[in-house]
C-alpha cells in the first residue's frame, strides 16, 4: 500500500496532514469508458457490442457492464438499465423488449465486478451512444404464414367433416334397412355417391389453396 499525505503552508507555517494512512490503488480504480459501441437490429433481436481500452488483461476478465437504452426521443432519466451477467463486451436485446419502427439509443459503462475481492472500482463514465431500430416483419412473410395456417386448419376440418358424413350415412343406411325389412332401398343409400362428389370438391379446393 501507499501513504498519501497533504502538505501545505497555512498562516506562514508548514503543516502535513495524513489523508490516507494506507492507500491501496487496487481498491480505487476508475476505468475509461468503453469505445466503438455498435449495434445491429433485426426483426427478432438487437445485438450490441463494444471494446475496452487501456485495460490490463487481468482486469478485462473480471469486468462487469451495465447497459442503458431508451427510445431516441426520450430522456436518459427514463432509460432502462440492465446489468450484464457476463464479462464479454456484447449483449443481445430480445424483440419483445423493444418496439418495431421506433429508434432507440443505447450506451454502456464498466467497472470491476463486485464479486472480485482483490480489486475494487467505481463505474466508468458512459460510452458514446449507438442508435438502432428493430426491423418490421415483412408483409410477404405474414401472408405466407396466414396461408399455411389456413391450410393446416382446413385439412383436419375437412377430414372431420368426411368422418361425420360417412358415419351419418352409415347410420342412415342401417336405419332404412331396418324399417323397410326387405323393401326397396331408400334414396338415403345413394348418399355415398354424393359423399364422393363432396370429397372431390374438397380436394379441388385444397389444390387451389396450394
Amino acid at each position: 500500500g501507499y501513504r498519501v499525505s497533504l502538505q501545505g503552508n497555512f498562516f506562514g507555517r508548514n503543516h502535513t496532514y495524513v489523508t490516507f494512512p494506507e492507500y491501496n490503488p487496487r481498491k480505487h480504480i476508475k476505468l475509461d469508458p468503453p469505445l466503438n459501441i455498435q449495434s445491429n437490429a433485426t426483426a427478432s433481436k438487437c445485438q450490441i457490442w463494444w471494446s475496452v481500452w487501456n485495460v490490463p488483461w487481468y482486469l478485462a476478465e473480471i469486468l462487469e457492464y451495465e447497459l442503458q437504452y431508451k427510445e431516441y426521443s426520450m430522456s436518459w432519466e427514463v432509460a432502462l438499465n440492465k446489468t450484464l451477467p457476463s464479462s464479454l463486451p456484447q449483449v443481445e436485446i430480445e424483440a419483445t423488449e423493444i418496439r418495431s419502427g421506433i429508434a432507440y439509443a443505447a450506451r454502456v459503462r464498466c467497472k470491476v465486478s463486485e464479486n472480485e475481492n482483490s480489486y475494487h472500482s467505481q463505474w466508468s463514465e458512459w460510452s458514446q451512444t449507438t442508435v438502432f431500430q428493430r426491423a418490421d416483419v415483412p408483409k410477404v412473410s405474414r401472408k405466407i404464414l396466414n396461408t399455411k395456417t389456413m391450410q393446416f386448419l382446413f385439412i383436419p376440418l375437412s377430414f372431420g367433416t368426411l368422418l361425420y358424413l360417412f358415419w351419418n350415412c352409415k347410420l342412415s343406411s342401417r336405419y332404412c334397412c331396418f324399417l323397410t325389412l326387405g323393401q326397396k332401398a331408400s334414396p338415403a343409400l345413394k348418399f355415398p355417391r354424393q359423399l364422393l362428389s363432396f370429397n372431390h370438391s374438397i380436394v379441388c379446393t385444397m389444390g387451389t389453396l396450394r
